[in-house]
């Protein structure tokens, strides 16, 4: 088991500074501005051959009534109660506050393993600090500057020796299993899912557009199936983003997607298929990311017999690239259909890591060929010799002919169409790359 370390402060003594300065990288949004971080962010860290899970968490506000706070509140309990240790971080600078006495005696009645860290100790004449926080009652408070990093080395073995390792618990990243990236435009329910689908409330959900700020990793096990969810901050036009935490929240957004297999496109049912639902999609396919289209708030639709079937037809006519992409009709709220979610997501997953056999890529290419013959460039036949996956995720299929480059985009659009119906590779993009033989 790889201990969880909690760290727990009032807004804006440098939580997540310390966390991306712990991850080597920007993982949790910085802003001077209070109340960024919102939900739970986790991290894995090696040192000196020991593996630890860190959680980043929002500010605590004891007594605020404020939803936000409120929420926040709850998500650092649920941090408290299921670490192994407390980091309990107060900002030098100000000094103690009412709010850090507060959070002392929540640390003292939880009788977890704790360590007060002073942060914004930027140089040695700056230690001096600690000693005011002695007043607050909990002991050893311990100097640390997460800006640039001085005395952290000094903390992790702290927490090593207090956490008392046995042996040496050295751990790797997994990069095999399914990354599934949630994304949308804001307040389409992508928070909603995520909590639906680890079935308890590990994202903070209101009904405030933008709710939901870094992209954060939560690691579920499926029928024996690892499976990584990545909820996301919603993605609206850059026209009509106001300020800078938005466009950092978008850009771990568009990470998000990077670093993922498979993408579930989140629409509201109500509201339709919009141009900013399609720049998302068309992002996703862009990057050769498998795709599945999913409709949430189906619950909120009056319907007919044929309500699904004209939705699906109205979005794919708008959008000829999704007749290749899956479409579920779910509601996040009720549970409706949501099973269906995960595995669909496994099931276009293994098709994006299958190597399509090239025995069996010619005998089709054959018979895509005879059935619709290449048209003649300037008096000359095409010819296709030859047919070659060369890569997976994204699917690309090489084909080699004596006139790469004189191929029309309908009979590319045509044998694309024709590999896709023929291995089913519906849910993912596939590129076609023509060379010469």
């Amino acid at each position: 088991m790889i201990p969880l370390v909690a760290i727990i402060g009032r807004p804006n003594v440098g939580k997540s500074t310390f966390f991306n300065r712990l991850l080597n990288q920007r993982e949790a949004i910085v802003d001077s501005q209070e109340g960024i971080t919102r939900d739970r962010n986790y991290g894995l860290i090696n040192w000196c051959g020991h593996s630890l899970r860190i959680i980043d968490t929002g500010g605590f506000i004891p007594k605020s009534k404020n939803q936000f706070n409120q929420a926040v509140r709850y998500q650092a309990n649920e941090a408290i109660s299921e670490s192994d240790l407390i980091l309990f971080m107060v900002d030098g600078k100000d000094g103690p506050t009412s709010t850090d006495k507060d959070i002392a005696q929540l640390i003292r009645k939880s009788s977890k393993p704790y360590l007060l860290a002073v942060n914004k100790c930027d140089s040695y004449k700056s230690e001096s600090l600690i000693h005011q926080f002695h007043e607050i009652g909990l002991s050893s408070p311990i100097p640390l500057s997460a800006l640039n990093g001085r005395l952290t080395g000094n903390l992790l073995d702290r927490i090593i020796l207090l956490l008392d390792f046995p042996i040496k618990n050295f751990a790797r990243i997994d990069y095999s299993n399914l990354k599934l990236a949630i994304v949308g435009m804001p307040n389409v329910g992508k928070s909603t899912l995520t909590n639906a689908l680890l079935k308890k409330e590990r994202m903070i959900v209101t009904p405030i557009a933008g709710t939901t700020r870094d992209s954060v990793d939560v690691d579920i096990k499926y029928y024996g199936k690892d499976i990584t969810l990545v909820d996301t901050a919603g993605m609206r036009k850059l026209a009509k983003i106001k300020d800078n935490i938005e466009y950092y929240s978008i850009l771990r957004t568009k990470n998000a997607i990077d670093r993922s297999n498979v993408v579930l496109v989140i629409i509201d049912a109500e509201k339709g298929f919009g141009k900013q639902d399609k720049r998302i999609v068309d992002e996703v396919i862009s990057k050769g990311k498998g795709l599945i289209l999913v409709v949430n708030k189906w619950d909120l639709i009056n319907k007919s017999n044929n309500t699904m079937k004209n939705y699906q037809q109205t979005i794919q006519s708008h959008f000829k690239s999704i007749l290749n992409y899956p479409m579920l009709f779910i509601s996040a709220l009720t549970k409706q259909r949501i099973h269906k979610v995960l595995d669909l997501s496994w099931e276009v997953y293994e098709k994006g890591k299958n190597m399509l056999p090239t025995n069996a890529l010619n005998k089709a290419l054959k018979d895509i060929i005879s059935r619709n013959t290449p048209p003649l460039i300037k008096g000359k036949t095409l010819d296709v010799k030859y047919v070659s996956q060369v890569s997976c995720e994204p699917t690309v299929i090489a084909l080699y002919t004596n006139k790469p480059k004189s191929i029309n985009i309908s009979y590319q659009r045509y044998l694309e169409n024709s590999i896709r119906k023929y291995f089913d590779l519906t849910g993912i993009p596939i590129r076609l790359s023509f060379r010469k033989k």
